[in-house]
């Protein structure tokens, strides 16, 4: 049997009627009503049970937040600065995970053991270019690299009814992005400040990329022994890896074995049947029961694991499902890459 483990990215979709505007603004605004803020919590807690029923073995907090608010509104907050764009400690909270508490000791209680959780935090080169661009300022980019090095400290020391077994840097820029103005050493450098403590706590760190085309940034930090690589939809991606650069620097790949562009998967229902399919939702269910099965999902793992065998580590969707329709739909793909992933280990 195959020890491959199953998570997923993280974002999800929304209840119908709650907007991406409400959570960010009850998240941020400390007058939010006592049930507004019970209402979010109970919104993550649902969305976390279902990754967890669905069958995702290391489960990201559930996100609803745009990637760099989430974390550039608190270093940014005067009152949370020990300086410019490093935050104090006590500050680098992520409340999701305080909001799957309740989900996490229900497993807890049912099991007997803790669920394994994966932290996705916005890298510091993509926090770096929200507010900077093409620039090139070393200094602020290390010290946002402390501060998501403190987001990841906080959320490991804080964590109470799970386990964090996975801390994923999100860093989609490099290898797309031709505003990067940094040289690879200073980048190396900056990927090291922000996983230190994961590394010293033994925590697998993974970096999150959109292309692969310069994972070698990643082999060369020695934090870093996952390198996530978005290969279902883009199948190539894996003909831009070098087995031995992997096995020299001791690391693992995290292999995407689902598709997550929903707008690419539906304009192939639209061509398909001439119509807009966003309109007709039993359509647009085919998506998880033609298009990615379980069927699919364990082709794809074969592909990739007759290339790199048991340097595969991690297996899940290539990206995150913030953007599909709804949380069914979702929670069905996650659902058939389990199944798949359970069929291949066999």
């Amino acid at each position: 049997m195959v020890d491959l483990i199953f998570d997923d990215i993280g974002s999800y979709p929304l209840p119908e009627g709650i907007t991406r505007e409400w959570v960010e603004s009850t998240f941020s605004n400390e007058g939010s009503s006592t049930e507004s803020r019970d209402e979010l919590f109970s919104i993550i807690d649902s969305a976390f049970q279902q990754k967890l029923d669905a069958g995702v073995m290391v489960p990201t907090y559930p996100q609803f937040r745009g990637m760099d608010r989430q974390f550039m509104s608190i270093i940014n907050d005067p009152d949370c600065a020990e300086e410019p764009f490093k935050v104090r400690e006590d500050c680098a909270r992520i409340g999701e995970l305080e909001a799957i508490e309740a989900a996490a000791a229900r497993y807890r209680e049912e099991h007997g053991e803790k669920p394994d959780v994966r932290v996705c935090v916005t890298g510091p080169l993509e926090l770096y270019l929200k507010d900077f661009g093409g620039t090139e300022y070393t200094d602020i980019l290390n010290a946002l690299a402390v501060s998501v090095d403190r987001f990841v400290s906080n959320s490991i020391r804080s964590a109470k009814n799970f386990n964090i077994r996975t801390i994923s840097i999100d860093e989609p820029s490099i290898g797309i992005n031709p505003q990067i103005m940094f040289e690879d050493h200073e980048l190396v450098d900056a990927l090291t400040l922000c996983t230190s403590t994961a590394a010293k706590r033994h925590t697998d760190v993974e970096i999150h990329l959109h292309s692969p085309l310069h994972y070698n940034l990643a082999c060369d930090t020695p934090n870093i022994n996952v390198i996530g690589v978005e290969s279902a939809a883009s199948p190539s991606y894996l003909d831009l890896i070098d087995k031995k650069v992997l096995e020299d620097s001791d690391s693992f790949l995290r292999v995407g074995v689902a598709r997550t562009d929903i707008f690419n998967l539906v304009a192939v229902l639209n061509e398909k049947y001439n119509t807009n399919v966003w309109k007709e939702p039993h359509v647009m269910h085919e998506i998880v029961t033609d298009m990615e099965t379980p069927e699919i999902v364990e082709k794809r793992l074969d592909k990739a694991y007759s290339i790199f065998g048991d340097l595969i580590k991690y297996a899940g969707p290539d990206c995150g499902l913030g953007s599909w329709p709804t949380q069914q739909m979702a929670g069905q793909l996650l659902s058939n890459v389990a199944e798949g992933i359970a069929r291949f280990r066999k």
